[in-house]
């Protein structure tokens, strides 16, 4: 066998088995980094309080400090991620986390650990998103409507398995080798994990197109972020104040938050997405859910911990081994949950067994016997395993599926405040002291934020029981969605396109609109190949989109129900805003047809029908977002004008799917030709032999 056969073999079994070991294990290890780091600090607090000589309570900023670095970053990411590519992220987050855990290992004072945590935190979060991106990349790539299930079951069944092993690692090392090791512990695992990503990922594209600085902050939302992260760290550092409360602080928090709530809701691309929240009850529920279970879990987590090793006792390896059932079995419930596929019962039963352990955590002492001890946290995995498959699955079957990207980082960013929350509260609890009834007030608080839980669970009858049984997002069903999302191909009456009398209208595809659709990666590679396929047999291509100039805004009337909310804010969906342009991906070329225009449909407001016409077109090729705005306006306006239509049903995409598919399926058909991009080579070249 020659060298060319050994390359043809090893290609084929590439694309036979494209998510193969060597592609799984790096996206597993970084992915596992954030729990690692989560969960190994737990043991070392008490330590690191007597080496430095502060109370226990002040090293709970450690825990805080991570995690609000990790609500910022995670979303951004995988922004990040998208933009510049997901192995360049991937990898300049390892970077990150090593550097974090040298700075951490070899930190002589509180700031210099806080700094490392801020570090880790960031490096951390570019784990999960740029895993999922290139999942998604590599799925597309070998033909797969969906990764395999164990795929993505694997990048959650790594971090359940950390925090499984945590507390008891993290024990373990800092008994035999002193709280450094959880700080050093990165050095192994980092250098590891970029080794595999160098070798083993496939390379990002060339990115393309200068990209300002000013375009890149934009499309990441750098003022949201900044906002936010400024918010929750001022009200953070009002509430470690407390009981001697820093006023000052507090004030910033409020103007902060105020001004943040105002941004995002005029935010083309906003970081938090504030309009979600308020139109979406049902999903916001389901937030405050994951937020309050999870304040929960994590306050048990470090609480109980301090309390194991400063009041009670035990060294750092015996606390983190009676934590370990906690961990194993919330890993084991978890999977037998999933399996299920159940969404209200397993939500009550988190909210019913925290308010059960928060209640049987009053009666601990520090007479309590290792195995009540160890009872007390095994209800508290109930909550873990329940809350953790529950709410996510919850999340799928409330969230729009083409928003699905932008509520599970939204998801994310909630239940790091939840996060964050327990540290808070385990910070000003045991500020002088670590005893008994510091971890009866901790009950206490758990026990009232466990009752708002139930009730936000029990009396949500928009809870559904189990996931809509229509096609969603989800895995299992991904094929029948991407199916239904392309429409019926063309048949054998479908006529040919003759391609000097035709153009292809590519309608608002612009960041500021994509930006909510979830699979707007696979929209764009598909219009680029519809573009490219056009312009090599001479069809025109013509460019639509939406934005506004300082004075257009002054003609929008009160009567416009699509616009008028936005008329006064001066930003929305301007002209020269980076978001409003044409998106990179299919840029416009030398002699394409550009038209800006103010309205929904492609021929108001613009010269269109002009241009079209003076180049003799009589045939327009329709692609588009969304299916149900500038498309419909547009197969409505250009048939009254006796157009012949096509519609690339998967060449446009809608926010609702249903919607999307009766438009294409039922509506356009009367009035147009709905075919797919896989069509356009035979309707071109049919029409060139003839």
């Amino acid at each position: 066998m020659t060298v060319l056969d050994d390359e043809s073999s090893a290609g084929q079994q590439k694309r036979a088995n494209p998510f193969s070991w060597r592609f799984v294990a790096p996206l597993y290890l970084g992915s596992a980094l954030n729990p690692i780091n989560s969960t190994l600090i737990a043991t070392a607090l008490v330590p690191i309080a007597h080496h430095l000589h502060v109370s226990v309570g002040r090293t709970s900023v450690l825990v805080s400090a991570l995690y609000l670095a990790c609500a910022i970053a995670q979303p951004t990411a995988g922004k990040l991620s998208e933009e510049f590519g997901p192995r360049r992220v991937f990898q300049v987050g390892i970077a990150l986390v090593l550097v974090g855990g040298i700075v951490g290992g070899v930190g002589q004072n509180l700031a210099m650990l806080i700094v490392s945590r801020v570090i880790i935190g960031v490096g951390t979060s570019a784990g999960y998103p740029s895993a999922m991106v290139l999942v998604r990349r590599r799925a597309s790539q070998a033909g797969m409507a969906a990764p395999p299930g164990g795929v993505l079951g694997g990048l959650a069944v790594a971090g359940l398995a950390t925090v499984a092993i945590g507390p008891f690692i993290g024990g373990l090392l800092v008994d035999s080798f002193g709280w450094r090791a959880a700080f050093f512990i990165n050095v192994p695992f980092t250098l590891a994990a970029f080794a595999m990503a160098l070798f083993w990922l496939p390379r990002d594209l060339p990115v393309e197109g200068a990209r300002s600085l000013r375009e890149v902050a934009s499309r990441i939302d750098v003022a949201g972020i900044v906002g936010f992260g400024g918010a929750m760290t001022a009200l953070l550092v009002f509430l470690l104040s407390l009981p001697h409360p820093d006023w000052v602080a507090l004030v910033v928090a409020v103007v902060l938050t105020a001004g943040l709530l105002w941004w995002e809701l005029r935010a083309a691309m906003p970081f938090f997405d504030v309009r979600q929240l308020r139109s979406n009850l049902a999903l916001t529920r389901t937030y405050l859910r994951a937020t309050g279970t999870l304040l929960g879990v994590y306050t048990v987590l470090y609480g109980v911990t301090q309390w194991l090793e400063a009041a009670h006792g035990y060294s750092a390896r015996t606390a983190g081994l009676l934590l370990l059932p906690m961990g194993v079995f919330s890993a084991v419930l978890s999977r037998w949950v999933s399996a299920r596929n159940l969404i209200r019962r397993p939500l009550i039963a988190a909210g019913v067994s925290m308010l059960a352990a928060s209640v049987a955590t009053l009666f601990l002492t520090t007479t309590s016997p290792a195995i009540a001890i160890v009872g007390v946290t095994l209800i508290f995995a109930v909550t873990l395993g329940t809350t953790t498959v529950g709410n996510q699955t919850a999340l799928y079957s409330q969230a729009p599926a083409e928003q699905l990207g932008t509520a599970s980082g939204l998801y994310r960013t909630f239940s790091y405040v939840g996060s964050i929350a327990s540290s808070v509260i385990t910070a000003i609890t045991f500020r002088t002291r670590v005893n008994d009834q510091g971890l009866h007030t901790i009950a206490y608080i758990l026990a009232g934020v466990a009752v708002v839980v139930v009730a936000l669970t029990v009396l949500d009858r928009s809870l559904p029981a189990r996931p809509d049984p229509k096609p969603g997002p989800g895995p299992r069903n991904r094929s029948a969605d991407v199916s239904r999302q392309q429409g019926a191909p063309m048949t054998d009456t479908t006529p040919a396109i003759d391609p000097q009398h035709s153009a292809l209208l590519v309608m608002d595809y612009q960041p500021a609109v994509l930006a909510s659709l979830s699979e707007a990666e696979a929209l764009l590679e598909r219009l680029a190949d519809a573009i490219a396929t056009a312009r090599q047999v001479g069809v025109h291509v013509a460019y639509v989109r939406v934005a506004f100039e300082d004075l257009d805004y002054d003609t929008i009337p009160a009567t416009n129900k699509a616009f008028a909310p936005f008329v006064g804010t001066g930003r929305f969906l301007h002209h020269e805003a980076p978001e409003t342009a044409v998106h990179h991906h299919v840029a416009p070329e030398p002699g394409d047809i550009i038209v800006r225009k103010t309205r929904v449909g492609a021929f108001s407001t613009t010269d269109l029908d002009e241009q079209l016409r003076s180049r003799g077109i009589d045939t327009v090729i329709l692609a588009g977002v969304s299916t149900s705005g500038v498309v419909l306006s547009t197969v409505r306006d250009a048939a009254d004008r006796d157009y012949r239509v096509y519609v690339l049903a998967d060449g446009s995409a809608d926010h609702d799917r249903d919607v999307h598919d009766l438009l294409t399926q039922k509506v356009f058909p009367w009035q147009a030709h709905v075919i797919n991009v896989g069509d356009l080579p035979g309707l071109l070249s049919t029409a060139e032999a003839s």
